[in-house]
């Protein structure tokens, strides 16, 4: 079917979450989006192999204008360390570009099953974690490691997001917190610099990879579906600002746990687990 009132709205409502989500948990949201994107461009008549990969491609779009949003936001607050951001982003650029290159010509399914595995051991590691640093000052949250440190870590991280289309904050912030020495609300406000540079890799990756395929849906640079991310971006933006702002009423401690049991459903969505046991969720 064409693109009618159903797919617009469920955009739209898609796009209000996903920008809440990102400012709330300093996560891309991909894992919200692309779902309804396959939907929305299946019903389309858009060939399944092609709308994953557009699905993918459009939510790192997506994600870029969403987490500048969410990390004004949060620099407005005071939580962006701008140097560990960088230096994560400037390597994730790389790694995002190579992961988009592999998913636009490898198999999906065995890429979704590992990526949904190293989401439910940050998951598991995160929940074990010690405890969470104290959330009213910046100051109190001493993150270890050089410049060196976060640009090696920025590659993989960068990767996983070229491969499954989200931003990679499922990734980053359990690495932040228990391997980085970060505290919850500089994870999260921090990890928006990275997602972005993360982000511009797969934009790029996407749309160069999808140049001249057929049957791609109208308005598409590449893999990148310019009337989704419009619809998409446009609702996200601005509810990023909401979530910042909620994010800095939460306590730390409340904040992980929510976050955790975001990453354990992410994991087993992604392995097929909610699938196999024929839920719709």
């Amino acid at each position: 079917m064409d693109f009618h009132l159903t797919c617009l709205v469920a955009l739209l409502l898609t796009g209000l979450v996903v920008g809440f989500t990102s400012g709330l948990l300093g996560v891309g949201g991909g894992f919200i989006m692309v779902p309804i994107q396959l939907w929305v461009l299946t019903s389309m008549g858009v060939d399944p192999d092609i709308a994953v990969r557009t699905s993918f491609g459009t939510s790192l779009a997506v994600i870029l204008p969403t987490a500048i949003s969410g990390c004004y936001g949060h620099s407005y607050m005071g939580t962006v360390l701008w140097r560990p951001g960088i230096a994560l982003g400037i390597s994730g650029v790389a790694g995002a570009f190579v992961g988009g290159f592999i998913a636009a010509h490898a198999p999906a399914g065995p890429l979704k099953v590992i990526f949904g595995l190293v989401v439910l051991a940050g998951a598991i590691r995160l929940l074990q974690a010690d405890k969470i640093r104290p959330m009213s000052k910046v100051s109190e949250g001493k993150p270890k490691g050089g410049d060196l440190y976060y640009l090696l870590w920025g590659f993989p991280i960068g990767l996983i997001s070229g491969l499954s289309g989200i931003g990679g904050g499922v990734i980053i912030i359990p690495i932040m917190v228990v391997a980085m020495g970060f505290n919850m609300y500089q994870a999260v406000g921090t990890s928006s610099v990275a997602i972005a540079f993360n982000s511009i890799g797969g934009v790029i990756s996407y749309a160069l990879n999808g140049m001249g395929v057929a049957g791609l849906p109208p308005y598409s640079v590449g893999y990148i579906d310019v009337h989704q991310l419009a619809i998409l971006a446009g609702a996200s933006v601005p509810m990023a600002q909401l979530g910042v702002r909620v994010c800095h009423m939460v306590p730390g401690a409340t904040l992980r746990k929510v976050f955790v049991l975001l990453m354990f459903y992410v994991g087993l969505k992604m392995i097929g687990i909610f699938a196999l046991l024929g839920l719709p969720i």
